[in-house]
This record gives structure tokens, C-alpha cells and sequence, in this order.
């Protein structure tokens, strides 16, 4: 459900930009050029050119060239490498509410789970994400990779996709690069506000669950009612294990579960789903220089009702479920942004200093009924509350200076911390035995016995993330023709990470009538002293890790125009890393695991791209590269997580090697006129070593874990099309006398085998089995490859005032998001994306003298639904599927 957010300030952020003329030359500027506004960027200075065709902003390692963006230019033509962009423009056609949703319309990507960007079916781990050229730190525990949904696309200029590798990105580099690029000078003070508010018919107005938590729980800031209770607080700091039987676990339980923590309410009508956003931005002439502020901030408040069927089997011919399960799960998600930019420029030479702050909080609530295998008879009754922060602070200064026509130099450096905490994570389950011959057998009922349906836990988990980031890029162009470029780069990541299980226990001889209270009275304080209800830690071994990567790297680039048609870039990088995960030390009593995971490696990393100019307004380009993919550091962590989303739990492999690519691409484009092209293309990759999911079986519970499949191949072809048709000439009708037609299309057809010898080895740790065959099939997909992806944009709009209706088509095939039982030989689960339908209107009112910005979006008008099933054709598992639901947004702003 897109987040009911308005964006047309971003209209005047990024049309308002103001750029130095350095070199404007269009033809073979390099993959690493930044790409700034035209000195004229108001509409009315560039006759038949609105405002939402201004060439976005576009901030990039090693800038070589400056496109200055004047009329009949085309980024996408002009760079020797592949990419797409979308401006501030594109992002306000289509509506989305934040950058993943954005992106999920560009050729050959799709959005995957909560904000993964997936670049031609490859994984998130093969996505790498920038910040005005700098590595972003995630604040998610499973990933390594930031998600992007994190970022509202009010805070963002423009958004580049670069999908060939060329020397001056990172070497971890598998499906693309995504560089989002910040505002950074206005050329008129102003100041815009925006509101919107939307329903979704699953959610809004409609019957849901919460828990009381806190007063300020709307903000996104909870006010320390969830701080860790004193007897815990000790606890931790005694470095004491339960275990040990020192421990006075009664004192702990007893303070942990309380009536604003752990008391699930129905609510009637929910609200429906609101947000706000200011932004302002002023300049000052220095003298010779010209000093820009911009400050945005936004705040968005939704919720999201998910009526799911959950079930999973063990058997080979999934005749029989393991767990069959109806859960209503309600989340309330508030998002709370804020971005200020300093930009000074003098002459050819820009300073940008960006700072970041975004704060992303979900209250989960999830109710559930069901059985399982080993109670087929009995009801068991699920509740699960929590609270997860995310938050993302981002601080960078980049120096781009030109000293000559033949030098520039290019600084950077950042820091950046991301944080996750998750205090209680409540979870109980009672049973009803449905027997006559129980005494309680009507009732629901929780003796805190540690078996099925009769279980409580509490887990406390904290993430902590610092990324220093810094580099340089120079370049010597001795002729218009030729260029070289040589950079350095340097990125510390530094992630300490805990979670603290703990199960609550009731000895034998308690009244099974106690069972029947509600959780906060069940473990209310007075109850735990008098039946002496305890705690048991479920994982001591592997509570806490620290991970660090340490990345040098060095390149070299030439960009070429060996003749006026042809031209080359070719470029080498050098790599060392130094990957560690490793337990960290929390009991006074070292632990003895051997859970850790040491990587030191070096790679050369060539890359070129040959582009032939066919014709004036044609060209061919080719592409071959080699580049690697590391495991992520969740994935090393041999430590469970829960995930409540997909319900699935999930444990790492400290035995996870890099992955390494080849790539090679073959691409045809036609210009055919301005902003309208033409493009087709051929893709191969090759990666050994790829890590893929699989599943074990742990008691009765699934677990997702990693392993390295001996080898994967990838192909697979893309077509683009974007045309604009003037409408001036239909009818008489004055509505069309400035209005044109938008279509933009493309369809990307991808496949991938995992390659599985029956003598292939592969490392699990813990694991008795080193057979890759007992963990993958061989010819399976790779995770998360969808063989369709099909986007559809059909629309009318103004080119003289502000006014687009939009139909959007999406479309993406099946893909897989888990493993079957290998050792039982299972088929693969899939999720169907299917079909979505969505439509976006924007238009310009001038109210009691003052402009305003309408907008009206309707999401899954189709009304298309999430599912994911494992099948074999005879029997169905439907691992999750609940109705998503229709969304409607209003929204209106205006500038000052």
C-alpha cells in the first residue's frame, strides 16, 4: 500500500537546481559523470520543455564529464554503460510513496518482501545502494543491503539504475547499482507543503488488533515505558547465565509482561492512513559563490490489517500438513524523515554537504488459530506483539572541483549509523484440547509447560551499525576524446548485534485454572512470586555477535573515442576485504562455540563497455565484466530470528564464501526523437559459488538457512519503449490543444538454473551432511527470479501546466521464495505477484490566488491478492495468502 504522500515541491527542488557548464558535450560521457540542471531551469525559459522534463540531478563517484542538460540531450544515450533514471518527474507520474515502489517500474527490476530491489531476478545481496556516491548501512538484521522503502522519494532528486559494471562502483556489484542523488541548491527561496490522507479497504475503517505500549506511540517514539525493566537491566550486566542456577529468574519474569505490553484490543474502525511533508530551501550570493540551503521533513502514519492462511507440510507429496493456521495480523507503521543540504558553488566547483535522519517504527499485533500435526484435534491459539524500530542517520560531504578543461578531482567522505531495536517480542500460545474428558477442554490454556500451544517467550534484540565511507576519483583529460580516471575507496562497516531469548516456566504443580488468565494477568507479578514461574534462556550459546568489513579498493578507467562512431570504457579494479563475524563475549563464562567466520580476500575486477553510434540517433553497445557478491553478515550469524512477516524463523552459516560473476551483455538503442527511445537487449551471467536458501527441520519448526550452490547460470533479454504522441491535433476539443499521450513500456524476460553435481560439496555448519544434493536440485531457479516482468505506463499530460492521469500496468511471473524440504525432495514455494493495476492524477488548481498541487492515486485496483504455495499438482500448501486490498489516496500541496 503506497504511503499517501504528496511530491510536487519536488517538482521545484529539482527544476530550481543550478549547475556549472563545464564541458557540454553529449556524445561518450562516462558512467561516472554527473549530470546537473541547465542554467535556465524555469519551464516558461524553455519553449514546448514543462517542468517535469528538467534534466534531474544525478551525484556519482569519478564525475569526468558534465552534461549540462540542455534541450535534445539524453542521459541514458550519452553514458557508455546501461542505465536508467528516474527524475523527480518520473517519480511524481507514477505516485509511489517511497523510492522501492519507484523503482519497481524500471526496465528488468521488481520489489521484493518489505523494500528489496531485485535487478534482472537476482537477489537484494546483488544490489548495491549509494547515497550521493556512498554505501548506505542497513538497519535490518537479515540484511546487509539498506532496504529502500526506507526512503521517501520527497527527499530524493533523482534515482540512477546502472545494471553494467564499470571500474569506479564497488566490486560487489551482481544485478546493479542504485545511486539515489539528494537536492542541492534551489535558484528561489521557497517553502512547500504538502498533506495527503487514503483508506485501504482491508485496512482502514475496518475491525483490527493492537496493544496500548505507550502514549507517544504515534509518533514513532516510544517514551521509555519499553526501556528494559531494573531485574533484566541487572541481569545483563551481571554476565551471569541462567543456566547456572544463580540467576533469581521469578524477580526477572515478573517484571517483564504488563497490561500496556502484552493486552491485545479489538479496534473497531481504524484510521485511515495520513501524511505530511514540509520542505524549504533558500541561496545566498557570496560573491563569486552562491551558498544553497534545503531542509525537507515528513511524517506518515498507516496501517496495514493481513487476514492470512498460513500452512506448511513435511511429507514428500505434501499430503499431509505439519501446521495449518489462520492469523490476522495488524501493523501501524510510522515513518518520520528529515534531510538538510548545504551546497556551495564557485566557478566549476560544488561542495554538497547532505544530512539524513530517518526514523521507521512498526507496532505489530497478530492474532492466530490453528493446529498442528502433533495436536490434530486440539485449537491452538497464537498472540504475537512487538515493536520495531528502524532508524538511519547519514551524514556526507563531497567535493567535486575542476581546476582545468583537462583536470577534476573528486572527494568524498561519510559516516553513517543505522539501528534496530525489538524490546519485547511477546509471544503466547494457548491450547484447547476440545476433550471431554479434560476438565478445561472448552477452554483456552497456557500451563507454561514448554509444549505445543502451551508456551510464552520474550525476546530483547538490538542491532548496531557504523559505516565510514571515504575516496577519491581523478581524472586527466588530455582531449575531448580522451579521458583516463584513477580512485581510491575505503569503507568500514562495523555491526554489533544481540537478541535474548527467553521462555517462561511453570513448574508441574501449577493449578491448570491459573492457565486460563489472560497473558499480563497469567505472568502478573503477584502470580509469578506465588507459583514460582521462572526463566529459562533458549539460546545462551550464540546471544550476541560483532561483524565488520574492512574494504580497500584501488581503479583505473579510460574513456575512449577511438572514432567519431566508436568509443570505449574500459577500467580494472582491485579489491581486499577483510570480512569477520564473530560471538561476541556477554557471560562472565566464556561460551565455547566455534561460530565464526574469517574472510580475507583480494580480487581483480576488469570491466568495458564498446559502444558503437550506428547512426546519428542509433548505437550498439558491449558489455563484459567480472564482479563478486559477499555474504551478508545476518547470514553468517549463527543465531535464530524470527521474521513475522513470512513467518519464518532463520538461522546463518558461518560457513558462507564470496560469490563470484561474470557478465556479459549485448544492447541495441534508438533515439528516435527527444526523451523517446527504443532499446533491446541480451544478458548472461555466470556465479560461482551463489548463495542460495534452504530449509531445515528443527523439532516441528521450519528453518531458512544459507549455503553456498556449487554454481548458477542467468540469461535472459530486455525491450524498452518510450513514445510521447501529440494530441494538439485531435478534434476540436481545446482539452487537447497542449496535452500529448505517455506510453512507456518494457518487458524483461529472465532464467536461471542452479547447477547441482551429484558429487558437488557444499559447507553447513553443524551440519552432518556435506552433499550440495541434500540442499539444492539441480536446474532449480535462483530465489526470488521471476522468468516475466512486464511495466506499463499509459497517459495523458499537459505540456504547459501541470496536469497527468496515469494508468500503470505491472506484471511479474512466479518466483521462488523458499526451498522445499530437499532431503525429502519437496517442490520449491513460490509466491504470484500476478497482475496490479493502478492509476495516478495529478493536477494544478489556482485557488483564491494561490497554486495548488492535487493528486488522486487508486492502487490494485484489480484487486490482486498475495499468495505463496508449494505444490506438486496433486496436493496444495498455501504457505501464506491474504488479501492486499485497494488503496486510495488524496493529497494536496502547495508552495510559498
Amino acid at each position: 500500500m503506497a504511503t499517501p504522500l504528496n511530491f510536487a515541491g519536488l517538482l521545484l527542488l529539482s527544476s530550481a537546481l543550478v549547475a556549472p557548464a563545464a564541458l557540454a558535450q553529449e556524445a561518450t560521457a562516462p558512467a561516472d559523470a554527473t549530470i546537473s540542471q541547465p542554467e535556465s531551469a524555469d519551464p516558461a525559459e524553455q519553449p514546448g520543455r514543462s517542468a517535469a522534463e528538467a534534466t534531474p540531478d544525478v551525484s556519482i563517484p569519478g564525475s569526468d564529464i558534465i552534461v549540462t542538460g540542455r534541450r535534445g540531450s539524453n542521459i541514458q544515450k550519452s553514458v557508455p554503460a546501461v542505465v536508467s533514471i528516474l527524475s523527480s518527474a518520473d517519480i511524481a507520474r507514477t505516485g509511489d510513496g517511497n523510492i522501492a515502489g519507484a523503482l519497481g517500474r524500471v526496465t528488468g527490476m521488481s520489489v521484493v518482501g518489505n523494500g528489496f530491489v531485485y535487478v534482472r531476478g537476482l537477489g537484494d545481496r546483488y544490489s548495491l545502494a549509494l547515497l550521493n556516491g556512498s554505501p548506505l548501512p542497513s538497519p535490518e538484521p537479515l540484511k546487509r543491503v539498506v532496504p529502500l522503502d526506507l526512503f521517501p522519494t520527497n527527499i530524493v532528486s533523482s534515482s540512477l539504475v546502472q545494471k553494467s559494471y564499470s571500474a569506479n562502483y564497488p566490486g560487489e556489484f551482481g544485478g546493479g547499482v542504485i545511486n539515489l542523488t539528494t537536492t542541492v541548491i534551489p535558484a528561489e527561496s521557497f517553502v512547500t507543503i504538502s498533506g495527503g490522507i487514503g483508506a485501504n479497504d482491508e485496512s482502514s475503517f475496518q475491525p483490527g488488533y493492537s496493544y496500548f505500549g505507550s502514549k507517544s506511540d504515534w509518533t514513532g517514539f516510544d517514551n521509555g515505558s519499553r526501556d528494559l525493566p531494573p531485574a533484566l537491566a541487572a541481569f545483563f550486566r551481571s554476565g551471569e547465565r541462567i543456566s547456572s542456577g544463580n540467576v533469581d529468574t521469578p524477580q526477572i519474569a515478573g517484571q517483564l509482561v504488563r497490561f500496556s505490553n502484552a493486552t491485545v484490543q479489538r479496534i473497531s474502525d481504524l484510521d485511515p492512513n495520513y501524511a505530511a511533508t514540509i520542505a524549504g530551501g533558500t541561496s545566498f550570493d557570496l560573491g563569486g559563490s552562491t551558498l544553497g540551503v534545503i531542509a525537507t521533513a515528513g511524517y506518515s502514519n498507516k496501517w496495514v490489517v493481513r487476514d492470512q492462511r498460513q500452512q506448511n507440510s513435511i511429507t514428500p507429496d505434501l499430503s499431509a500438513l505439519n501446521s495449518d493456521f489462520q492469523r490476522v495480523t495488524t501493523d501501524n507503521r510510522i515513518i518520520v524523515n528529515a534531510l538538510m543540504g548545504l551546497g556551495l558553488e564557485f566557478g566549476d566547483n560544488k561542495i554538497r554537504w547532505t544530512n539524513l535522519y530517518i526514523r521507521d517504527t512498526l507496532k505489530h499485533t497478530r492474532l492466530g488459530i490453528g493446529n498442528t500435526q502433533t495436536q490434530p484435534t486440539s485449537d491452538i491459539m497464537e498472540q504475537d506483539t512487538a515493536w520495531y524500530e528502524r532508524q538511519l542517520i547519514d551524514t556526507q560531504l563531497v567535493g567535486e572541483f575542476k581546476f582545468s578543461p583537462e583536470f577534476s578531482l573528486d572527494v568524498r567522505g561519510g559516516f553513517a549509523n543505522s539501528q534496530r531495536e525489538a524490546p519485547d517480542e511477546l509471544s503466547f500460545e494457548y491450547i484447547r484440547t476440545n476433550s471431554d474428558a479434560d476438565p478445561f477442554g472448552n477452554l483456552f490454556i497456557n500451563r507454561l509447560n514448554g509444549n505445543t500451544g502451551q508456551t510464552a517467550t520474550v525476546s530483547y534484540s538490538d542491532l548496531n551499525e557504523d559505516l565510514w565511507s571515504g575516496g577519491w576519483d581523478f581524472t586527466w583529460r588530455s582531449s575531448p576524446a580522451l579521458g583516463a580516471t584513477v580512485g581510491y575507496a575505503y569503507v568500514s562497516t562495523n555491526r554489533t548485534s544481540s537478541r535474548r531469548d527467553f521462555q517462561f516456566r511453570a513448574s508441574s504443580d501449577m493449578p491448570e485454572g491459573v492457565g486460563v488468565l489472560r497473558p499480563d494477568l497469567l505472568l502478573a507479578p503477584g502470580i509469578v512470586d506465588y507459583f514460582n514461574i521462572g526463566l529459562i534462556e533458549t539460546n545462551e550459546g550464540n546471544p550476541a555477535f560483532r561483524a565488520t568489513l574492512k574494504n580497500h579498493a584501488g581503479y583505473g578507467k579510460l574513456n575512449w573515442q577511438i572514432t567519431p562512431e566508436l568509443s570505449i570504457d574500459a577500467g580494472v579494479r582491485y579489491e581486499t576485504a577483510k570480512l569477520a563475524v564473530a560471538p561476541l563475549q556477554v557471560f562472565s563464562t566464556p561460551g565455547a562455540s566455534t561460530a565464526s567466520t574469517q574472510l580475507n580476500n583480494d580480487y581483480w575486477l576488469p570491466s568495458a563497455t564498446l559502444t558503437w553510434q550506428v547512426q546519428a540517433d542509433m548505437q550498439v553497445r558491449l558489455n563484459a565484466s567480472k564482479t563478486i557478491a559477499r555474504p551478508q553478515f545476518r547470514e553468517l550469524i549463527y543465531q535464530f530470528y524470527f521474521d513475522p512477516d513470512s513467518n519464518r524463523r532463520y538461522q546463518g552459516n558461518p560457513h558462507l564464501q564470496d560469490s563470484e560473476l561474470f557478465n556479459a551483455e549485448a544492447r541495441y538503442e534508438w533515439y528516435f526523437a527527444r526523451d523517446q527511445r527504443f532499446s533491446i537487449a541480451g544478458f548472461f551471467k555466470k556465479i560461482d559459488k551463489p548463495i542460495e536458501t534452504f530449509i531445515t527441520l528443527n523439532g516441528d519448526n521450519f528453518v531458512t538457512s544459507f549455503a553456498n550452490a556449487p554454481k548458477a547460470n542467468l540469461y535472459g533479454g530486455e525491450v524498452e519503449l518510450q513514445k510521447y504522441i501529440d494530441l494538439s491535433g485531435v478534434g476540436s476539443d481545446p482539452f487537447f490543444a497542449s496535452r500529448r499521450l505517455v506510453a512507456i513500456a518494457n518487458y524483461t524476460y529472465t532464467k536461471s538454473k542452479l547447477k547441482v553435481g551429484p558429487n558437488d560439496a557444499v559447507a553447513v555448519f553443524g551440519a552432518s551432511s556435506t552433499l550440495a544434493t541434500d540442499y539444492f536440485r539441480n536446474g532449480a531457479s535462483l530465489t526470488g527470479q521471476s522468468d516475466h516482468l512486464v511495466n506499463f505506463q499509459l497517459g495523458v499530460e499537459d505540456q504547459e501546466s501541470l496536469s497527468q492521469q496515469t494508468l500503470i500496468f505491472s506484471y511479474a511471473s512466479k518466483r521462488v521464495t523458499s526451498r522445499g524440504l530437499a532431503n525429502q525432495n519437496q517442490p520449491d514455494v513460490y509466491e504470484y505477484p500476478g497482475l496490479n493495476l493502478d492509476f495516478v492524477a495529478r493536477q494544478g488548481l489556482r485557488v483564491a490566488g494561490r497554486q495548488f498541487d492535487v493528486k488522486f492515486e487508486a492502487r490494485n485496483i484489480l484487486g490482486n491478492n498475495y499468495k505463496e504455495t508449494q505444490s506438486n499438482a496433486t496436493n496444495t500448501v498455501i504457505y501464506n495468502k491474504y488479501r492486499i486490498g485497494r488503496t486510495f489516496n488524496f493529497s494536496l500541496s502547495t508552495t510559498f
